[in-house]
């Protein structure tokens, strides 16, 4: 393979280190959701319809917070959560019409039903579809084929991943897994989706800050409140058993005093505290990393055939993560992943992997291994659509 550079990476462990998730209830995960929700009902359709996935990228969500008075035992949403769900698609072929608008706000208010366990889309929420048709030479561009019907890459972009994760890493997505896995219903109804966590470790010691917007209707006063915040930190804290010293504050923001605490009436600041957009939160593996290689692609909403900020950004950390489990004499890598619009997706300009290797083994003696188990990925990326479509990859 031409173009796949090895270099060396060097694998030590850095005094510092930063991680962060935004949890489904804040604003910007919800924009990132209700994108690839949209994008994905929107590839079913066109298969229903047309037998095959046509030109879409509904990548562009914005979220205006609306207004709220939460009250201890109760509380009302007294303006509306506005969403404005846009892109690009197309609508028709011939006289068979796609209802995108009703495919867009239907599928958003199925999502927040699903996720959001507190909030009323009916009422809490207004959605506006502004998706229009896509420009001409983007339509053609998506419909060519390279040699065996392989699409051609409609951007000139680029993907990156590493693997394995940290210690810290993990810790983050085990936590909100877990705040958001429970029965939100019955189990701790109290705690809203609209969970962010920001972990710092220095040295060997760890801090776990954690923001959860609380839902006044399940708490009926401030002994109340301060009981779920306890039960919450001691829940991160059982999950940090692999750090010996692990702070964990809970809604650092509150001041007992005033009375001023992190009540919600929907579980999300969207309410009324803070806006969101796609591309704003977590990176597609769950996290935000500013110690790690991160894409600043906005992966949601866009299309799974020849959108290669979607793909290659999907495919780097899956390559990263078999090369290290693949082969023995790797112990930990980055990949990055870059494409030129026009050619074949399964054909990027250039594949860099960076490595660092057991026994100071030089990657040069390696590239081999490498080069099959890069070329297997890249071969296998026209069926990674039916995976998207099924929602089978983490976007955010």
């Amino acid at each position: 393979m031409r173009d796949l550079v090895l270099s060396k990476l060097v694998d030590t462990v850095d005094d510092v280190e930063v991680v962060e998730r935004k949890g489904a209830g804040h604003p910007d995960t919800i924009c990132d959701a209700l994108a690839e929700t949209l994008s994905r009902n929107l590839c079913r359709e066109y298969q229903s319809r047309f037998g095959r996935v046509l030109h879409h990228n509904v990548d562009k969500a914005l979220l205006c917070g609306g207004r709220a008075t939460p009250a201890f035992g109760g509380g009302s949403v007294t303006q509306p959560i506005r969403i404005f769900v846009a892109g690009r698609a197309i609508a028709a072929i011939g006289g068979d019409v796609v209802p995108i608008e009703d495919i867009a706000i239907e599928g958003s208010r199925a999502w927040l039903k699903a996720n959001l366990h507190a909030l009323d889309p009916e009422h809490h929420v207004r959605i506006e579809a502004l998706v229009q048709q896509g420009s001409q030479d983007l339509q053609s561009l998506f419909s060519r084929r390279g040699k065996q019907n392989i699409p051609l890459a409609n951007d000139t972009s680029f993907g990156v991943g590493h693997a394995p994760l940290s210690a810290l890493e993990r810790l983050v997505l085990t936590v909100e897994q877990r705040l958001h896995d429970r029965d939100r219903a019955h189990d701790r109804p109290s705690w809203g989706e609209d969970i962010k966590i920001m972990a710092v470790r220095n040295g060997r010691r760890v801090q776990l800050t954690i923001g959860c917007a609380m839902i006044g209707r399940f708490l009926v006063d401030m002994d109340a409140y301060l009981e779920q915040k306890a039960a919450l930190a001691a829940g991160a804290q059982d999950c940090a058993g692999e750090f010996a010293e692990c702070e964990v504050t809970v809604n650092a923001a509150d001041e007992l005093r005033s009375g001023s605490v992190y009540l919600t009436v929907t579980g999300t600041s969207a309410e009324a505290g803070d806006d969101g957009q796609v591309g704003r939160g977590n990176r597609v593996n769950g996290l935000i990393t500013p110690g790690r290689p991160m894409s600043l692609e906005a992966a949601a909403g866009k299309n799974p055939v020849s959108h290669v900020g979607k793909i290659y950004n999907v495919l780097a950390p899956r390559l990263a993560a078999a090369l290290v489990s693949g082969i023995p004499a790797i112990s930990g890598a980055h990949c990055l992943i870059v494409s030129r619009i026009g050619r074949p997706v399964c054909e990027p300009a250039l594949v860099q992997v960076k490595m660092a290797t057991r026994d100071g083994m030089p990657p040069e003696r390696l590239r081999g291994q490498i080069a099959e188990l890069v070329l297997d990925h890249l071969g296998r990326i026209p069926e990674l659509v039916d995976e998207f479509v099924a929602g089978k990859f983490r976007l955010y």
